[in-house]
């Protein structure tokens, strides 16, 4: 028997990389080998495939500690030939050879199936793989967790605890000083990272790509924190969160790149919010800090299963299909489905309703929550929306009345003692 009468499974790792990637390897060798396929990994991504192919083999034997790794032991890369999506939504096909190219090596290696992880660019590749032909299965990666047809995406989860145990480090500096910290986030046009974190990190404003926002309806929330003696604010904006001019902030685009380069909000936030405040601000870009490191036990989780189901699509010959999961079951989804349209924020949805009700900000100018109680844990009757308005929120009526003239703020409402009557909102 040749080397490649055996069939075997393919498995490659394309786009950006995050936590998780080698748990997904190891499901896969593992589910494979139990299946009686061999195993071949493309090394970075799909450029291993073709001209030359650059692969090897994998075995269980080789996957001992790599669960808890983050990156990926085979590379990945976002650029290159087979970028095939430039934008939201926005298709590339690609070259006829390459796809030819690709082909032969399936033939070539005995591929009973190619398992292609990734995001929605790799995803839009995997497509057109599957329209000529190609047995590819897809496994959706992005710590954006923007993919559509699955509910989470691995690597979303550790991005997320990443970003909050950033809110919580900024949440000590801002207290010191009494200062506005600005944190970005990734996500590109989804929000799910700033809204994730800023819930579990404690933020008192959120800014997304999804919703429009205002600088007067941000400061004024700003405002209304200082008066109420909460002399810092976290705010977490996602980096694809546009300006209220509706402009969208870009970092300086290579030659090299496909897709815009998001980034920059944080930065352009932090100076015209200092222009509008008389109050130090700082701003800090998280950036790649997101993607590496251990992955989380539910991205552990998660990858490993999708690899393992993976396999069995494989197995069915179920190709041009996408693992999916929607708790508590693992599917499968059309991978066109998954990439006609991004799994965006609902800003109706009941998370950042709820959001609000903690006294989060949007900058929107809805109704951002209650932010004072009475200390039996009573709301005060005819309590109003603190949004879009300049006036004190109402308090227990044994006050007196605080105004920082310095800044410009509303009275407030003290008890006799001098010590504001208040439930501490979120991020306090």
């Amino acid at each position: 028997m040749s080397e490649h009468e055996k069939q075997s499974i393919g498995v490659l790792t394309s786009g950006g990389d995050c936590p998780g990637l080698n748990a997904v390897i190891r499901g896969v060798v593992g589910g494979s080998e139990r299946l009686g396929y061999g195993v071949v990994g493309f090394e970075d991504g799909f450029e291993g495939l073709v001209d030359p192919v650059r692969c090897r083999p994998l075995a269980s034997d080789g996957m001992r500690g790599i669960l808890q790794q983050g990156g990926t032991i085979l590379g990945a890369t976002n650029k290159g030939r087979f970028a095939a999506l430039t934008g939201e939504n926005t298709r590339v096909n690609l070259e006829p050879k390459l796809l030819l190219g690709v082909q032969d090596t399936c033939r070539q290696y005995n591929l009973k199936g190619l398992v292609c992880v990734g995001g929605d660019g790799s995803m839009a590749v995997a497509e057109q793989f599957a329209e000529v032909g190609i047995p590819v299965v897809g496994v959706p990666k992005t710590i954006d967790n923007d993919l559509s047809s699955t509910a989470f995406t691995f690597g979303f989860d550790s991005a997320v605890a990443c970003a909050t145990d950033a809110i919580d480090r900024l949440h000590t500096t801002a207290a010191s000083h009494g200062r506005i910290m600005i944190l970005e986030v990734m996500g590109r046009h989804a929000g799910w990272i700033a809204l994730h974190a800023g819930i579990a990190g404690g933020a008192d404003v959120i800014l997304l790509p999804e919703m429009t926002w205002s600088y007067e309806s941000l400061c004024s929330h700003i405002r209304r924190r200082r008066a109420a003696g909460l002399k810092s604010s976290i705010v977490v904006v996602a980096e694809g969160a546009r300006l209220p001019s509706g402009e969208e902030i870009t970092l300086e685009r290579r030659a090299e790149d496909r897709q815009v380069r998001l980034g920059g909000i944080g930065a352009t936030l932090s100076v015209e919010l200092q222009k509008r405040l008389p109050l130090e601000t700082r701003s800090t870009a998280l950036g790649h800090l997101q993607r590496g490191g251990t992955p989380s036990a539910f991205d552990r989780f998660l990858a490993t299963q999708f690899g393992a189901h993976a396999v069995r699509l494989v197995h069915q010959e179920s190709f041009g299909q996408m693992v999916t999961y929607q708790p508590p079951e693992f599917g499968s989804c059309p991978i066109s489905e998954s990439i006609g349209c991004l799994n965006k924020v609902d800003p109706n949805s009941s998370v950042v309703d709820a959001a609000r009700g903690l006294g989060i900000s949007f900058g929107d100018g809805e109704n951002c929550g209650r932010l004072f109680e009475p200390t039996d844990g009573k709301r005060v009757k005819g309590e109003n929306s603190l949004a879009g308005t300049e006036q004190a929120p109402a308090l227990s009526p044994a006050v007196g009345l605080l105004a920082d003239p310095a800044m410009g703020l509303p009275a407030i409402g003290v008890p006799e003692t001098g010590v504001p009557e208040m439930g501490v909102p979120v991020g306090g």
